[in-house]
């Protein structure tokens, strides 16, 4: 038994900060200001004297590529470097140190450095000249390979769309093929590792439970098979719920699986970075809308598919077309067959419409958003007003909007796009480039936990701090209730609780525990 003891953040339905929490095997047993006789009298109970940090349940990653985001962890991020001689520079220090058969760097934006360009095949080449190599760009979408790892590749990319040769930039298709070969290199045993580093990274940043959406770049779904084998072996309660990224309703149901989208094949447009989300009005000074990958015919057949199948639903959508086909198509899908608490969702929301948000508010769909979006350094203010226009640019991630239409909005971090970090995500909410639009501490405390697990149908064990709970919780260096907005960026996760135990890393047993469910042996 531990009893904690300091402020508590319950985010239960009243918002409650409480004094004291009690933990006994796991669950929560006890919440309230006066502790009672028998518990502080309990023999061997654990006082935790909270101080001046706080206690909140649980972070929630809604919307994350767990395999591609554990693949890109294992190699070099060049998120932050603001020049590409800075990248390149970063290339050939992580090439001297790797070991890996084939070299994976991530985060590359021409949006983020002074020159303004994608580094080429021919700079990559005079850094790492005899390995194979794909860095990656920031959005997911798009990579540049050195010329040793499109001589590997060249005669299964060279017919396809996004082949360029000459600057080593694959995208479209070609990237997929390029995606596909470099994941088959891959053996399995060093995917699971790569995983089980990804979740220890996570549990770091507070975060409890994720989201993943899967069934890309792996052979035979590979990916969305390891992720199912992974949440039930996965050690010290650390939680995942895997969305298959397909318009196939079986590949859920022959897995078993209550949930089916995400992006890739679920996406209905692309996104800002490539300017092909799909726009009602085109791009600033062209007569482009972008990409609306589907017609309205073949996602409402999909989704009347899946809402009959009893399946939850989630859809990528950035551009303003993109958001009100999705909602035009989830309304169709339950006006064909009404459910009452389906939770049908699309990810991402950036440029809604009054017409699409009536529409989510009136059928209860929800959002998962990626806050991160906002002052984002791969995709910077300046960009955005240039593709967009400044009044389009400045609806960008209504959150409050959102929020006082009643829509369920909770946060992730599309990771690997970027960082999945519940802090980041608290405070680009209440510190919005568009200050109407920001959220306050308590709703961002509550979209990144409750709301979170809410989303998934978990809300029942996890997601607040009440009696009866799983004793899911972090501990905060601080209350951020008492802290101001723009302070927020202070604050830090100083442990995760998982079953009322502190989260350790991930162990050889769970390797084994998967290697069993993939080879046979096992209950995985």
């Amino acid at each position: 038994m531990r009893i904690y003891h300091g402020p508590i953040l319950t985010v239960n339905a009243e918002d409650a900060v409480a004094r004291y929490l009690v933990e006994n095997e796991g669950r929560i047993v006890f919440v309230g200001d006066e502790l009672p006789g028998s518990y502080s009298e309990a023999a061997g109970a654990e006082v935790v004297e909270l101080g001046n940090r706080a206690l909140c349940p649980s972070f929630v990653d809604t919307h994350e590529h767990l395999a591609s985001f554990a693949m890109f962890n294992a190699g070099l991020n060049v998120m932050d470097a603001r020049s590409n001689a800075e990248i390149l520079e970063m290339v050939h220090d992580f090439s001297g140190r790797s070991s890996s058969k084939i070299l994976i760097a991530f985060g590359a934006s021409p949006y983020s450095v002074v020159e303004r360009v994608l580094v080429s095949r021919f700079e990559l080449d005079a850094v790492c000249p005899d390995r194979p190599l794909m860095l990656v760009k920031y959005d997911g979408h798009a990579c540049i390979v050195n010329s040793a790892l499109l001589k590997r590749i060249e005669d299964k990319v060279s017919g396809l769309r996004g082949y360029h040769p000459d600057t080593g930039e694959m995208n479209q298709e070609a990237f997929f093929a390029v995606s596909d070969y470099v994941t088959g290199s891959l053996s399995i045993p060093e995917l699971v590792r790569n995983i089980q580093r990804a979740m220890d990274y996570l549990a770091g940043k507070g975060i409890g439970m994720i989201h993943t959406v899967s069934g890309v770049g792996f052979a035979n779904d590979l990916d969305i098979s390891l992720e199912t084998w992974l949440a039930r072996s996965a050690q010290h309660g650390f939680q995942i719920r895997v969305f298959p990224q397909s318009l196939d309703v079986d590949v859920a149901r022959k897995r078993g699986l209550p949930r089916i989208g995400g992006c890739f094949a679920c996406a209905l447009d692309g996104c800002f970075g490539s300017a092909d989300a799909a726009l009602l009005e085109p791009y600033e000074g062209t007569t482009d809308h972008g990409v609306l990958y589907y017609t309205d015919e073949r996602v409402t057949e999909f989704c009347k598919a899946a809402n009959r199948a009893g399946l939850q639903i989630e859809m990528h959508a950035i551009g303003d077309a993109a958001f009100d086909q999705a909602a035009r198509c989830l309304k169709a899908a339950l006006d064909d067959f009404p459910r009452e608490d389906h939770r049908h969702g699309i990810i991402h929301d950036c440029l809604p419409t009054e017409s699409g948000l009536a529409i989510c508010a009136e059928y209860g769909i929800q959002f998962p958003v990626q806050t991160s979006f906002i002052g984002w350094p791969q995709e910077p203010d300046e960009y955005l007003v240039r593709i967009l226009g400044a009044n389009r640019a400045g609806r960008l991630n209504p959150l409050r909007t959102m929020w006082d239409r009643g829509i369920r909005v909770s946060a992730g971090s599309d990771a690997p796009c970027t960082d999945p970090d519940p802090i980041v995500w608290m405070e680009r909410a209440c510190n919005h480039s568009n200050p109407a639009q920001s959220l306050t501490i308590r709703e961002a405390l509550r979209m990144c936990t409750y709301n979170g697990y809410w989303t998934t149908f978990d809300e029942a064990e996890r997601g607040s701090l009440e009696a009866g709970k799983m004793a899911d919780m972090v501990i905060l260096s601080e209350n951020p209730y008492n802290m101001s907005p723009s302070d927020l960026g202070r604050l830090s996760v100083e442990q995760l609780i998982l079953g009322g135990m502190p989260y350790r890393r991930q162990g050889q047993s769970m390797l084994l525990a998967v290697m069993r469910g993939v080879f046979g042996g096992g209950d995985c």
